[in-house]
């Protein structure tokens, strides 16, 4: 199979997939097995194209041409393969779990999740493997758009008004920001596609750049920069499962990787490095990882201390991307990788709790891992990696960021990343003490682990966290080759 038919079968497959989901949802056994096979064969295809990546090749697929001189094309550069791995790899992990929970917890509209789980990956292959501005950004609204049902799922009066907050907040900020940056850039560059080094280099003035750069940075709602972060918690009404991989995987990697993606092909690291109107961008990153941190610090609810966390944990991406050097950068795409892995086995675990325990509060924690030790184990992995400890895949992007932040001099970056690490630190570590070292608060209790698909899928991603860690040199290629090195 060709480069470009590959490209073709990734983006297709999921939308097959939906299809056969809907037409099977009388069937759950048919449904789930169409739902696995589906990713299994996604990962398959995006697994096709990373040796040509890994080669140095960039292969690509063009459509139409919906304006003049800008196509509907994908094109898989570096970035897009480690993005496209991550969320092809992890749907399969998540549809173990969602099996689980789903059936667990007697979800009604199942076929429904399913179906908008699978357009939800195609969107993100989209993404991942765009080839200009105007093809992200339809991809980019169509994430929006399939992943609402599943933000409102419940259909009570919290999950309409989450969903509100949802679709308001990304929506606006890509109407009234991002769109009008694109159309400034096609303005300023006469072209939208991605380019090494950047296509707006000599096109404007250091104010104009700095300005345009804001646009983006706010308009990509989706990396949840402060203060349009609100959707991020507001959306943790929805199921785990989509709690976990839309809000630990796609929607939001989507967000840090457009923002990287922009940085590098748009404006050009070495380009935006010499404008001093962009310096804005590293002081709002810490000023939202710190803010957040302590949010997370305050919040007893289990899913809103993650979803802050996630908050906080997303801006480390921006900040490293904001450094604007090639070991920066290089962090910025290891780090999308490590709390992918990471922050999803956090919120698997919480998923589990609740399942087999009905416990949704930090405070109601007391002695579970001694009834649930291989969900309170794998949360622990998760809590380490966030934190950036060995031997985590979170303490190798952090590792690369100091080292970007050492070299570049930025003290006040260095500052952010020493104080968020001990709030980090302080809102994890009271969790897994007080589940394994503290006496049930409850005699009596008669509930175990959360069904076998949860636990093997939570455990599979706590030991892909430790993997990442002791063999990181794929993504650290992939990584290397993003910054150009």
């Amino acid at each position: 199979m060709s480069a470009a038919q590959l490209i073709a079968a990734c983006l297709a497959l999921p939308l097959a997939g939906a299809a056969g989901i809907a037409l099977a949802g009388s069937r759950p056994n048919l449904r789930e097995s169409v739902t696995l096979a589906t990713a299994a064969l996604l990962f398959a295809c995006v697994l096709g194209l990373l040796p040509k990546v890994l080669a140095g090749g960039v292969p690509q697929l063009f459509v139409l041409e919906m304006l003049p001189g800008i196509a509907l094309g994908f094109r898989v550069e570096p970035l897009g393969m480690l993005f496209a791995l991550i969320a092809s790899g992890l749907w399969i992990v998540n549809s173990v779990y969602s099996i689980g929970y789903m059936r667990a917890n007697e979800e009604p509209h199942q076929t429904r999740f399913y179906v908008c789980f699978a357009l939800a990956l195609a969107a993100t292959l989209g993404i991942a493997f765009s080839a200009n501005l105007l093809t992200l950004f339809l991809f980019y609204e169509m994430l929006t758009l399939v992943t609402w049902p599943l933000v409102t799922h419940h259909g009570d009066d919290k999950a309409r008004a989450g969903g509100r907050v949802y679709l308001g907040i990304l929506i606006g900020t890509s109407i009234v920001f991002l769109l009008p940056a694109i159309i400034a850039t096609w303005a300023l560059a006469g072209t939208l596609d991605f380019t090494p080094g950047g296509i707006l280099q000599g096109k404007a003035s250091g104010t104009v750049i700095g300005g345009l750069l804001a646009l983006y940075m706010f308009g990509i709602g989706k990396a949840a920069l402060m203060p349009f972060h609100r959707w991020l918690p507001a959306a943790m009404v929805a199921p785990t499962p989509v709690s976990a991989l839309l809000h630990a995987v796609a929607v939001v990697k989507a967000g840090v990787f457009a923002v990287v993606k922009v940085i590098v092909y748009v404006f050009g690291v070495d380009a935006l490095a010499g404008v001093r109107a962009a310096d804005w961008l590293p002081t709002v990153a810490g000023f939202t990882i710190v803010a957040a941190s302590i949010v997370a610090l305050r919040s007893d609810n289990l899913k809103r201390r993650l979803a802050y966390s996630t908050v906080s944990q997303l801006s480390y991406v921006v900040l490293a991307a904001a450094l604007l050097t090639p070991v920066s950068v290089t962090a910025a795409a290891l780090h999308i990788a490590a709390h992918a892995f990471g922050k999803i086995t956090l919120f698997f675990a919480a998923g589990a709790i609740y399942t087999a325990a009905h416990k949704t509060e930090v405070s109601q924690l007391d002695g579970i891992g001694r009834r649930m030790p291989w969900t309170m184990g794998a949360f622990a992995v998760g809590a380490i990696s966030m934190v950036g400890l060995p031997p985590a895949a979170g303490f190798l992007s952090k590792w690369f960021l100091l080292t970007a932040v050492l070299e570049a001099g930025q003290w006040m970056a260095l500052a952010v990343v020493a104080a968020s690490t001990l709030l980090n630190a302080a809102y994890f570590a009271p969790i897994v003490y007080r589940a394994f070292l503290r006496p049930a608060a409850a005699r009596g209790e008669a509930h175990g682990e959360a069904p076998l698909p949860m636990v093997a899928a939570l455990t599979a991603t706590a030991a892909l966290t430790v993997a990442l860690f002791f063999y990181p040199d794929l993504a650290l290629a992939l990584a290397r080759a993003t910054a150009g090195g």
